[in-house]
């Protein structure tokens, strides 16, 4: 497998300190003392700061003092300043690398614990949506704009209910932890609303009421619910977010649109908005439905067009879902050429046919209950 870039940088990184002395040092001896090379060692120890500990930093800088020493010596600059002064840079760079060494290591163990943390808490906010629920197997995958992150505005869950198989798909207005905070809102009342409420409507009200309790400013959340139950339809509640795709056994694929979009969560009570008017698809045996997040779709290449996300459903083939979810956001990735700008959600579910036993699902999910 071909190196990443950040691989081959690093590389380049860790060589580089002894190609610059290995330089500095033929320099030195082909021009002679007069082009006055001998300070130039001390690049050594300052590329060296740049990756590693601060071992590798004083390993070098002592190569380096060797190197200086040495060749000050063969061109007799000891009986001038020259000489000594080229000493004093070299020792003064090599602990200044030294130190840049040791604040960079304790910045990397702060962010190696802040990422643990990141982790946790996607663990309790996130956490896995069930192999199987009801007649539905399940996929999901996730992708932080934020580098450092594994978690950030977007949110989905799956909960199997008496009602039918329930489903959110989400995004949070901003970015950061306050995005995170209102995530963890809507899901924590999404989870017990769903086993609750007979119908969507009553689940989309519990949900306005909770995001209006902890939203101010004009702050918002898009989201879509998706209700599938045993008579071959899903049943979706839009509140101003993309509209999900369905994979028709054929391979096409159809967005379908309510016949008005709600205002998003935490706008409506606000406005005075009628109730949202829930709205069904068919949706039977051997179909999938994909819901995500705008990341996907507004996610731009170098020439700035959009992801062509009903043109890439034939990705979505491939036997296992999990699979198939991952070639699509692998596809995604190379589409931006780079990081994406927003949170990138999507969660696949698959119509494989009657629902399963209460026993088999356990099997599926390893002992665990299928209602996630």
């Amino acid at each position: 497998m071909a190196a990443t870039k950040p691989q081959r940088s690093l590389s380049v990184l860790t060589w580089l300190p002894a190609a610059v002395m290995a330089v500095v040092a033929v320099g030195d001896l082909v021009t002679g003392p007069g082009i006055g090379f001998l300070p130039l060692a001390s690049l050594g120890p300052a590329f060296a700061g740049l990756v590693g500990g601060w071992r590798r930093t004083a390993w070098f800088g002592a190569a380096a003092l060797a190197l200086c020493v040495g060749l000050g010596l063969y061109d007799g600059l000891f009986q001038e300043r020259r000489g000594f002064l080229a000493m004093v840079s070299v020792v003064g760079v090599t602990g200044a690398g030294i130190a840049a060494a040791v604040m960079r290591g304790r910045r990397e163990a702060e962010l190696a614990s802040v990422r643990s943390i990141a982790e946790v808490a996607q663990r309790v906010l996130l956490r896995p949506v069930p192999l199987t629920a009801g007649p539905l197997q399940a996929a999901v995958s996730y992708t932080s704009a934020v580098a450092e992150a594994r978690i950030g505005g977007d949110l989905y869950e799956v909960v199997a209910s008496p009602h039918g198989v329930r489903v959110i798909v989400g995004d949070v207005q901003g970015k950061g932890l306050a995005a995170v905070e209102t995530a963890a809102v809507v899901l924590g009342a999404f989870r017990e609303a769903a086993h609750d409420e007979p119908d969507l409507v009553g689940l989309g009200e519990r949900l306005e009421r909770s995001v209006s309790r902890v939203l101010s400013d004009e702050k918002f959340v898009t989201a879509v619910l998706a209700e599938i139950g045993t008579d071959h339809e899903v049943i979706f509640l839009n509140y101003g977010h993309p509209p999900p795709m369905v994979v028709r056994r054929n391979g096409t694929a159809d967005f379908p649109a309510p016949p008005a979009y709600a205002p998003p969560l935490g706008l409506g009570g606000a406005h005075g908005s009628e109730t949202p008017k829930p709205f069904s698809v068919r949706f039977a045996p051997g179909e999938q439905l994909l819901l995500y997040t705008d990341g996907v779709t507004e996610a731009r290449d170098e020439e700035g067009t959009f992801y062509p996300l009903g043109e890439r459903a034939h990705l979505l083939k491939e036997p296992d879902a999990q699979s198939a979810l991952d070639s699509l956001r692998e596809d995604l990735v190379r589409h931006t050429a780079g990081p994406l700008h927003d949170d990138a959600a999507m969660l696949l579910l698959r119509y494989h046919g009657h629902a399963e036993t209460t026993e088999t699902a356990r099997q599926t999910t390893g002992g665990a209950s299928p209602l996630g």
